[in-house]
């Protein structure tokens, strides 16, 4: 028994590289090949240890991801955990991978994906070409295609 491994739910994130891109923007790069773009402004707005990063870009700057890779740090001591910075929603959407939820998964007309997000049939036409389209809905799509996956 001394041997065995016990294995217990999703192996813990681990970042590979991070990025600052533009304000509190960040492209995170994840030791297992995936990569998002993430704005951590809701984060450190809403708890008093990250106020310092808040205002200050040169502190921000010193952003760097530790050595496990479970976190992302900066001078200060203030750190931000891996697991936290998972469950934040990607920022942005690509007009193709709107198209492709829309069309593939969702099989929505205009008018359907419209309806569901409570705009106009034009605004989702316009989505579809090459507007570039508001978080709020991409964040609203991919909550559309996470509940069509679990049908």
């Amino acid at each position: 028994m001394v041997d065995d491994i016990v294995t217990v739910g999703n192996p813990l994130p681990r970042i590979a590289s991070v990025t600052m891109i533009d304000g509190r923007r960040v492209r995170i790069t994840w030791r297992d090949g995936r990569s998002n773009t993430v704005d951590l402004n809701p984060v450190l707005n809403s708890h008093r240890h990250f106020i310092p990063l808040r205002d200050n870009d040169e502190l921000f700057g010193t952003m760097r991801v530790n050595e496990d890779g479970n976190a992302i740090e900066w001078d200060g001591g203030i750190e931000l955990s891996a697991e936290w910075i998972d469950t934040l929603p990607s920022i942005g959407m690509e007009n193709r991978e709107f198209r492709h939820i829309m069309d593939d998964l969702l099989k929505f007309s205009l008018e359907g994906m419209a309806l569901q997000l409570e705009i106009s049939r034009r605004q989702i036409a316009n989505y579809r070409g090459s507007t570039p389209i508001p978080n709020s809905i991409a964040l609203a799509t991919r909550y559309l295609a996470e509940k069509a996956g679990q049908r």
